[in-house]
Formats: C-alpha cells, structure tokens, sequence
C-alpha cells in the first residue's frame, strides 16, 4: 500500500508522551474539513476492544493479514494513545501460536481484554475451536495460556466467537458471546474458570455478532454488530447484567459504504466513544471486496434517559482531540495520527536493533501528529534513523504536508547502524499539525531508510 494522499482527506490518531495539555478552541476548525478516516494505516486492523487504565487508552485489535481475500487472521496487535488522535503501535502481543492446543494457521478471531487485580486478561475465539484464554502481567505481554484448553467450546455449534466480558461493581464478571445467537455465562474472581451453566439468552432485534457489554451509571449496555448484510451497530439496555434487554435502536445505522462492523465502546476524559470498522483504508487501493478491515472511531452523546444518539457514517463525525502532543521528549516513530503507505515492523535483517520502527519508507509520503504542542518554540530536531543506501531527507512542515517548512533533516548512509541526526528548526510556537514529509534522490525513491525515534529540543 504505497501512495501519498492529500492532507485535506485525512483524520487519524496517535499518543503522547510526558504530560499532555489540554486542547485549545482554536484547533477545532482543522477537524472540520476532514474526512473521518480510519485511526490505524499501517496495519489492517479489526474488532477493535479498547481499554482505559488510568490515562491511557489500550486499543487491542484483530489483524487481517495484507493479502487476506477472506478471513486471514493469526495474531492480536495493539495500539495506544492518550488524546483519541494519536497512536502508537505497539506491533503483535499474541498469537494462535500461544495455544499449544490449537495447530492451525488462521482463526485469530475477535479478543476482549480486561484488567483485574494487575493482571491482563484476553479472551481470544479461534473460530471451530471455542473461546481461549490469555493472561499477562503487562498490556503488551508476554500472554501465557494457563488453562491448556479452551474456556467455553459448544462442539455441537461455531457460535463461540466474539466474546465480551465486564467486571461488575460488586466484583462479579461476566461474559457475552455468539454469532447468531446470544451466549452468557458467569466468570469466577480467577478469569480462568466459570460457575454455572451457559446461558442461551433470548433473540434481541437485529443481533448478528460481535457484542460489546458495559455498564453506565444504573444502565447495562450491550452493543452489537446489527443483522448482516450490511452490518450496522445496534444496541440493547437493561436494569440487570444478566437481562432481560430491551433492544433500543441504532448507534450507527446498516451502511452499504461498510459490510461487517463490530463496537467497542468507552468513557475517556470526559467523552464517550464508539469504536467500529470498516473498509475505508482499503477502498484507497481498490473497489474490489477482500477482507482487509480497518478500525474508526467517533464520538457518542448519550441522552438523559441512557439512550445513545445515533451516528451518522463514521465520514461525517468529528473527532476531537482530548489533549496536545508533547513533541519535547523522545517520540516512538510508530506514533501517529497518518502514515498511509508506511509499514511498522522490528525485523530488520540487517541490524540487531529489536524495537519497532517505521519501514517503507517512499518518497512524498508523511507522518501526520495531529495537535502538537510546541508552546514558546523548539529549536532542534533529532531522529534516530538506519539508511543501507541512498537516504534522503525529513521535511519537518506545519498543519499540511505542503504547509510551513521549519527544518530539513538529511538522512546519510549508515551500513546497519542507527545513528541520531539532527538539524535547527525555526522557531515555531503555539498547537500545531506536525508533518514529518519523506522526500528521496534522484538516485532513490522507495525504501529510504529506517526511521526509530524523534524530538524536539527548546
């Protein structure tokens, strides 16, 4: 996937590093020309499950490989952010291959992560063979099965997929699942183990799949992909976790601009989001249907009586910035609002270099942060780069990738090793969009080099 798209097109995401400021309301006019476009680029990206710990966003996501026609999914990602428009990849935290029980090579359905008492728990479907569990003592793992088996498999259907699961006030979890039909049972304190029989619930209108359940104040919530096809995203409440649900409508209606659809849903610094996917990323390279899905994100209202309003086309909502960037520290390359035709990876063959960074790099293409903060003014810039060949350069613009031109950093040859550059910027203050613009040689357009880290300096 390698074109360089126009700055007026775009909306995305990434995260802060630091402490991030609060936005101001004279940013809120650039979000408004904008298409709302997928939050992740350089991956394709699925189910979304986000996680708020603290001040932090944990997004885990399913992954449809790049050459996927249907169904091609092996391993779970994750990305993080602190404002909602910035992202940082965190690559792959678990596989099928953290299974010994399953031998198969695609299955890495819908997970759901939560955290309780310091743990990390995820909930994995491999489609044929039940519901898994992981565990981890960190977001971004080790994950380690401590079951050895499936935690919920009906051998006698293939409903187990989607599962959802939410810790109650009073400690108690529980966990949703099921295409087409609806499947709840009670979890024990451990996560691992359930009591109880598996409950079939009674049909809501318009489920189809991927259920989402969470409390709000008084009101349980079950979001779901709504009858297929198109999916859109439709939702149920009840005064108990267990039912009965009263189906109440549409948070986004069926779409034909969508196929599948699957909600994850949060409270954030104030705001409530909806999380959801679509084909949006992919429609830039074809019309032409393969599963390769891609995760957007809008923000809900809901009503005084718990009901959510419906969304139109995740296109014509508006998303918000919660926080500026902080561009003086040191910044994972990874992170980023915009980055259409870039790859993430930490397999370079060439270097012992083990953390991720940004790959694929071509000429003309961008990383977007959306909301930096530069307050009284940077003076230098520094990046980590590794370059087998030619190199080339960073622009470093403002608000558009034709915008302000501040600085440009050359990128020399380096044979395998990560070496820091680093250039004086004209003094810029204030909340900006930063644009860092790859330009090659004559010599060499694709494949520049490798870029690790960046910063800023006062």
């Amino acid at each position: 996937m390698k074109h360089t798209m126009k700055a007026a097109l775009l909306m995305g995401i990434c995260t802060a590093c630091g402490n991030p400021t609060q936005t101001s309301d004279n940013y809120a006019y650039q979000a408004k020309a904008e298409i709302n476009m997928p939050i992740i680029q350089t991956s394709y990206t699925a189910d979304p499950a986000p996680v708020v710990v603290n001040d932090t966003v944990y997004l885990f996501t399913s992954h449809d490989e790049d050459n996927a026609q249907g169904f091609l999914m092996k391993n779970w990602l994750l990305y993080i952010s602190t404002d909602m428009v910035n992202w940082q990849d965190r690559g792959v935290v678990a596989s099928l291959r953290d299974f010994e029980w399953y031998q198969g090579n695609n299955g890495a359905w819908a997970i759901q992560v939560v955290h309780r008492n310091g743990k990390w728990y995820m909930y994995c479907p491999i489609h044929g063979h039940g519901i898994g569990v992981l565990v981890a003592d960190s977001p971004m793992g080790p994950y380690k099965d401590p079951i050895g088996k499936p935690l919920v498999w009906q051998r006698e259907h293939w409903d187990d997929i989607d599962p959802t699961v939410y810790v109650d006030n009073d400690g108690q979890a529980y966990m949703y699942w099921g295409n087409p039909s609806l499947y709840m049972v009670k979890l024990n304190e451990d996560m691992v183990s359930y009591s109880g029989d598996i409950v079939k619930m009674p049909p809501i209108e318009d489920y189809q799949e991927g259920p989402w359940f969470y409390r709000r104040g008084d009101y349980y919530y079950l979001a779901f992909a709504s009858t297929c096809c198109p999916e859109g995203i439709g939702y149920a409440m009840s005064k108990n976790p267990t039912g009965p649900w009263e189906y109440k409508g549409h948070i986004m209606g069926h779409t034909e601009r969508t196929r599948g659809n699957h909600p994850g849903i949060i409270d954030y610094k104030g705001r409530s989001y909806c999380f959801g996917q679509n084909y949006d990323l992919y429609r830039l390279e074809t019309d032409l249907h393969a599963e390769r899905r891609s995760i957007s994100l809008a923000e809900i209202t809901y009503n005084a009586d718990g009901t959510i309003q419906e969304l139109p086309y995740f296109h014509e909502c508006t998303l918000r910035p919660v926080a500026n960037f902080n561009p003086y520290c040191r910044v994972e390359a990874e992170t980023m609002a915009w980055g259409f035709g870039l790859k993430t990876g930490n397999n370079n063959p060439c270097s012992r270099h083990n953390s991720l960074f940004v790959r694929n790099i071509d000429d003309g293409e961008y990383i977007r942060l959306r909301s930096v903060d530069f307050v009284e003014g940077a003076s230098t810039f520094k990046a980590s780069a590794s370059c087998h060949l030619y190199g080339g350069e960073i622009e470093i613009r403002l608000d558009n990738e034709e915008g302000q031109l501040i600085g440009r950093l050359s990128i020399d040859n380096t044979k395998t090793a990560y070496q820091t550059f680093e250039t004086k910027v004209e003094k810029v203050s204030g909340v900006h969009d930063l644009y860092l613009v790859f330009r090659g040689c004559k010599q060499q357009k694709k494949n520049l080099f490798l870029l690790d880290w960046w910063e800023f300096e006062k």
